[in-house]
């Protein structure tokens, strides 16, 4: 029951007109002076939201772009990285051909010189031989014909011998 006496909860006639007046006079002065300047500031700043969001699209856009442009730019650099690569490597394998070209080329430089070499000294071996056979030979011929003509008579007829070719040739 004490709720009931309560002023608050059970308001008269009276506080609900003055209330009601209060309330209309407070409209009416908001509508008349706040009113327009606080729709203009929501409008304005609508419209800074708006722009805000606009903005963010157009960002969003660009850094799309910037991603795409980005992205090809990594594609076009790995592609010229192949292709160094490409060429480092035609490269190392031009020079390894080279240098084996070189190297083969040598060795058989070395392999001509050598059997040249070879047949010089094969050349020199057979003239000493040579040389050596007939001194031999000559050593042998003179042993031989000194046993031969040892005696007075066969070497008149050996001499004789000899002019009878010489006349011959």
């Amino acid at each position: 029951m004490i709720l009931l006496d309560n002023a608050l909860l059970n308001p008269s006639p009276g506080l609900i007109f003055w209330q009601l007046v209060v309330f209309g006079s407070l409209v009416f002065i908001l509508w008349k002076f706040a009113w327009k300047g606080i729709i203009s500031a929501l409008k304005e700043r609508e419209g800074e939201i708006e722009g805000a969001l606009r903005m963010a699209e157009e960002t969003r856009a660009e850094m799309a772009k910037l991603k795409s442009d980005n992205d090809k730019l990594v594609a076009e650099a790995k592609k010229e990285r192949d292709l160094i690569i490409k060429e480092a490597k035609e490269a190392s394998d031009k020079m390894l051909a080279e240098a084996k070209d070189r190297a083969v080329e040598q060795g058989n430089k070395i392999m001509e010189d050598a059997r040249e070499v070879m047949t010089q000294e094969r050349v020199k071996m057979m003239s000493q031989i040579k040389k050596d056979v007939a001194t031999l030979s000559i050593e042998i011929a003179e042993k031989v014909i000194r046993k031969e003509l040892a005696d007075k008579a066969t070497q008149q007829s050996f001499i004789s011998e000899l002019v009878a070719d010489a006349k011959l040739n």
